[in-house]
């Protein structure tokens, strides 16, 4: 689909086929594509194919142009989230030190359920198939006890003959000294038939045990799936003589070449929500409200972030699943299974419930005619008459089933609930809306932040439709609507920079520290991870170090970020390492803790390459008119005659009072009564409460 405004007099019309950066971002129900030169941008939204995702890659691709045309695809993935949430990676086994085969079972000794005695885990590689061999260091890095070889070579056969299809090395203080993973994975190297081994050292290199085990763990778990994933991925784009960069997003919103996520594939969890983030953060900076809660809904889930002075937040770790830990900066996102293919019901106990199950793409919503019966939020949204059975997002489908979709609520809701259809579907929205607004809350009431001060910002194909009701539920400010919604994702990964994040185990008290050592480990870290970025081939506008340290005071068990200021990680120092522990621990906890000695954990370097700026004001509107194209019946706790308005075609100042619907390509905005929305002047949609 080309959006109504492009204008090709002005250099935003047709693409400079010379340069054209695609992103992709493949969902649960759709893959939206965003292309963009310095010429102009395109958009497009067409269903996945579940089980072929390269085929619906393609399919995305060809809707925006030629392939062969493209200098350069960015690629934001959920494929190995999906993998560690639906247990779905590789046979794994992992070779450790004697006496520590359990601590992936072990974990910190916490349980699904924390009030209760009951719970399973089960982890991802079975005992049998986690074999240990002779060998120790100690803490200091010294050897306590060579190691045996031999028993590597027996282990990595055991493992072969139980069908082990990817290993993980993974020894006890490797972060402190990790010759004896580096011999071990050499030799397993020489007998593994296929590329998928790695060493705990490789994948993260720091202190704490479990963390590095796990993280690692999962790295070899992914490695077969996303190579596979890739492999599919750049065979079809080479049967479509595409000879340009092929880049994938990682989930610290930064991005990587191909073979950094075939070494690093746990790296690219949450790939896809995180380059939602990031635009989201450009959009809101560049509409002056940068204290923003992202709403990313999808076909199936509902993802919040906070973005706070233009910032994404960061968090350098995460339990993708109970138990299944990686430690590895990523954006900070929360997800709830809540998207427009999940599933409501009324269970056992009369209670009725969206999600978290999913219709996904196929067979999709009831009203998508594919063979489900079971209604859906979507069909929630047709019965009310918020969105058109005519005009379907994305490409692909003729019309939604009305009929159907009222079949399937009555059928599912009504009838249990004894309400009439419009009432059930109203009360599939409202559970929705609540499942939504508490997951708001926990990102922002629940850590001390006040509501009021930000505005939320919805995307993705369905977070529109539920803004005003979040917006009153939550108590926000207001609300940006972006001006591509639907393709927000896909927008972050043609904006997103180059980004290589290194961890170095330092594990020392702050005045103790060789600063002679320190500040050459610094320079190592920094160079390497410039390296790693200039390696991606991407062009860049400039390349930059940022350094930060994990750090605590003597006896604490957990740690806090510490960012390292530019003058302070060129000459370091004591004062000025401790003047930036202070700020950070006052910002976080309000308080010092005088006389404690300070203890420096671990440092991060981080290099990001800054790509090529894109001015957002490319969306800014050009003419237009504020007449509604049409009117259509639809549900406000009464039936109103709702005028439509073509979103696009809206001009800058255009403001429209709810109730009203607001219909472009990629989604549709629902205007609830008392509220009322504005065109900023990047095409943005302002919305906030009538006084």
């Amino acid at each position: 689909m080309t959006p109504p405004d492009d204008r090709s007099a002005e250099g935003r019309g047709e693409l400079n086929r010379s340069g054209i950066v695609v992103g992709v971002d493949v969902g649960g129900t759709f893959t939206d594509i965003f292309a963009l030169d310095h010429n102009g941008f395109r958009v497009a939204k067409v269903p996945s194919r579940r089980g072929d995702e390269a085929a619906g890659f393609m399919d995305g691709l060809s809707a925006v142009g030629a392939v062969r045309d493209m200098a350069a695809i960015v690629h934001g993935t959920t494929v190995g989230t999906n993998a560690l949430l639906e247990r779905k990676g590789a046979r794994l086994g992992i070779i450790t030190t004697e006496g520590f085969r359990d601590a992936l079972e072990m974990r910190r000794r916490d349980r699904p359920r924390t009030w209760g005695l009951i719970g399973q885990f089960d982890p991802i590689a079975p005992r049998d198939l986690r074999l240990e061999v002779p060998g120790r260091m100690l803490a200091d890095g010294t050897e306590h006890r060579a190691l045996d070889l031999d028993a590597v070579r027996d282990a990595a056969r055991t493992l072969l003959a139980r069908g082990a299809e990817s290993c993980a090395v993974v020894f006890i203080n490797a972060h402190a000294n990790p010759a004896h993973e580096a011999a071990a994975v050499a030799v397993l190297r020489e007998i593994w038939p296929n590329p998928f081994t790695c060493a705990s050292h490789e994948v993260l290199p720091e202190i704490r045990e479990f963390e590095r085990s796990s993280t690692a763990a999962l790295n070899a778990y992914l490695m077969p799936l996303v190579a596979g994933y890739l492999a599919r991925l750049q065979a079809a784009l080479a049967g479509a003589d595409f000879a340009g960069q092929f880049h994938i997003v990682q989930s610290n919103g930064g991005v990587m070449g191909t073979d950094a996520a075939r070494r690093l594939p746990v790296r690219t969890a949450l790939s896809g929500p995180a380059a939602g983030v990031i635009a989201a953060s450009r959009i809101a900076v560049a509409a002056s409200y940068p204290d923003i809660i992202t709403g990313d809904l999808g076909g199936t889930s509902f993802d919040v972030s906070m973005v706070v002075g233009g910032e994404a937040a960061l968090m350098p770790e995460t339990s993708i699943d109970f138990g299944l830990v990686i430690r590895s900066p990523m954006v900070e996102i929360t997800t709830i299974g809540a998207g427009g293919g999940s599933i409501a019901g009324v269970d056992a106990g009369g209670l009725l419930q969206v999600g978290p199950e999913s219709a996904g793409s196929r067979p999709g919503p009831a009203c998508y005619g594919q063979g489900n019966t079971r209604p859906t939020l979507t069909d929630a949204q047709l019965v009310l008459g918020r969105i058109d059975g005519a005009r379907p997002l994305g490409k692909g489908l003729p019309g939604l089933d009305a009929q159907a979709a009222e079949t399937a609520i009555a059928t599912h809701v009504g009838a249990p609930l004894g309400l009439p259809a419009a009432r059930a579907a109203e009360a599939v929205l409202r559970v929705a809306d609540a499942k939504m607004a508490g997951a708001i809350r926990l990102v922002s009431i629940e850590r001390g932040h006040d509501p009021q001060r930000f505005m939320l910002m919805p995307f993705g194909g369905g977070g529109a439709l539920h803004v005003c009701a979040l917006v009153r539920d939550v108590g926000l400010r207001g609300a940006i609507v972006p001006r591509y919604p639907g393709v927000t994702s896909a927008l972050g990964c043609v904006l997103a920079d180059v980004r290589m994040d290194r961890v170095a185990s330092v594990n020392r008290p702050l005045a103790a520290l060789d600063m002679a050592g320190f500040a050459a480990l610094l320079q190592r870290e920094g160079a390497a991870a410039r390296a790693a970025v200039e390696e991606a081939g991407l062009p860049l506008e400039a390349v930059e170090n940022q350094f930060a340290l994990d750090m605590l005071y003597q006896g604490q068990t957990h740690s806090i970020a510490v960012r390292l200021p530019e003058a302070v990680a060129a000459t370091p120092d004591i004062a000025g390492i401790q003047a930036a522990f202070e700020a950070a621990y006052l910002q976080s906890y309000s308080r010092l803790l005088p006389g404690v000695p300070l203890h420096i954990v671990s440092l991060r370097a981080t290099a990001i390459g800054r790509r090529p700026h894109f001015d957002l004001a490319a969306f800014a509107p050009q003419g237009g008119a504020t007449a509604p194209r049409t009117s259509r019946r639809a549900w406000f706790g009464a039936w109103h005659e709702t005028p439509i308005f073509d979103r696009l075609a809206l001009p800058v100042g255009a403001r429209i009072t709810g109730p009203a619907i607001l219909e472009q390509p990629d989604a549709t905005t629902v205007l609830e009564p008392g509220f009322s929305a504005r065109v900023d002047a990047i095409g943005n949609l302002i919305i906030e409460r009538d006084a």
